[in-house]
């Protein structure tokens, strides 16, 4: 009688330790990011826009390296060169793995920023980095699809106005998935940790 009662509370723990064990299985962190977290979102998917090269781009170009977007233009006062020096800073921190941080910025003034200025722009900053020109026909559903806020502010001249637009930048991970949004002025340290944490999300997923 107390051989079976063993053996029955025996099973009773096993089968305990089994379930715990799956529950734990299933229920595995994914990486933690100091940006804002919006993986799965269902908006900025993608991108079918020319470089300054004069070479179409699309987000499956850069699989295998994290890609980060911001939206910008050359004549931006502060806002633009802060969040590319930014970037740049943060593939200095990422040593090796910098070669794996893809930047990109995409034009809010395609009448101004021909591909001679945006290619002498990005080189303020990165060589690799690669700034895209929407046609002024794709920036309205673009930015739609991306949820990012323009509007023009005159000038004196017709020529001289200026931007006031979201300042945000979108980090996809190595598949080509959004995974963060990060906030401007969040600095070159916490953009770097979340690069990081993209890429060791990629390696322990292939373990």
């Amino acid at each position: 009688m107390l051989k079976r009662q063993f053996l029955r509370r025996l099973g009773a723990t096993t089968l305990a330790i089994s379930a715990g064990s799956l529950l734990s299985a299933c229920s595995k962190e994914g990486p933690t990011f100091r940006g804002v977290d919006i993986s799965g979102a269902d908006y900025a998917r993608d991108f079918a826009l020319t470089d300054h090269h004069g070479q179409l781009r699309r987000l499956q170009d850069f699989r295998g390296k994290v890609v980060v977007v911001f939206f910008g233009y050359t004549q931006c006062p502060d806002v633009c060169p802060t969040s590319l020096q930014e970037l740049a800073q943060a593939k200095e921190l990422l040593g090796k793995d910098g070669e794996r941080l893809q930047g990109i910025f995409i034009s809010l003034d395609p009448a101004r920023d021909q591909p001679d200025m945006l290619k002498a722009y990005m080189a303020n900053f990165d060589p690799s980095f690669l700034a895209l020109r929407p046609t002024p026909e794709q920036l309205p559903a673009l930015t739609k699809d991306f949820k990012i806020y323009y509007k023009k502010v005159d000038g004196p001249t017709p020529t001289s106005y200026t931007l006031d637009h979201s300042a945000g930048s979108y980090l996809y991970d190595t598949t080509g998935q959004l995974r963060v949004y990060a906030r401007y002025g969040s600095g070159a340290q916490t953009l770097a940790a979340d690069v990081r944490s993209l890429l060791q999300a990629e390696t322990s997923a292939r373990h």
